[in-house]
């Protein structure tokens, strides 16, 4: 905690904020990208966003109030420029979120830097399925490990508004497994 306050001080001071902003990247870089790809999959789509998060932080740094960790502000910037472009590239193409995120879910394979095999597409394809907010839930909860503290400060939502949206989200899961 005397770390993150010492780093928030030294962003906020115009002769350090620089090598701060600097180190500040090299801690935060992996983490947020891995969320911001669960969103949006696409290795590309995810470095755009995570550039697009880094300025906003950059430029916004001074509006941060400390009343909450540097890492949930910075995760809740990461989350709603993520939500941003996937609601802007469904527009573009005019077509509806959860239509765009099937093709998302479909073009996984094409994908160079995508990895999973037949099991973990059939998991993302289950996840597309759920509305953005127990999305979000389920993959903060599940695969990023986050308690259900950390969540609510990011998101703004009471714990137990999540832990009814990540138990739904799981039966749905199984469901959508079972059937395929």
């Amino acid at each position: 905690m005397k770390d993150e306050k010492l780093l928030v001080a030294q962003l906020k001071n115009s002769d350090t904020q620089e090598k701060a902003f600097r180190n500040l990247m090299s801690i935060y870089k992996e983490r947020l990208y891995w969320h911001i790809r669960k969103i949006v999959l696409s290795h590309d789509d995810a470095d755009d966003v995570l550039q697009n998060t880094f300025i906003k932080i950059f430029k916004n740094i001074h509006a941060f109030k400390e009343n909450s960790k540097l890492y949930s502000w910075m995760y809740r910037i990461a989350t709603n420029e993520a939500i941003t472009f996937i609601n802007k590239k469904a527009a573009k193409q005019h077509v509806d979120i959860s239509e765009l995120q099937h093709k998302m879910a479909a073009d996984l394979y094409e994908d160079q830097y995508y990895s999973g095999d037949e099991i973990q597409q059939l998991l993302q394809k289950a996840i597309f399925t759920l509305p953005q907010k127990q999305q979000l839930v389920f993959n903060m909860k599940y695969f990023d490990e986050m308690k259900y503290t950390e969540i609510s400060e990011i998101l703004e939502t009471s714990v137990g508004a999540l832990k009814a949206s990540y138990f739904h989200a799981v039966k749905k899961i199984e469901e959508f497994v079972k059937s395929h």
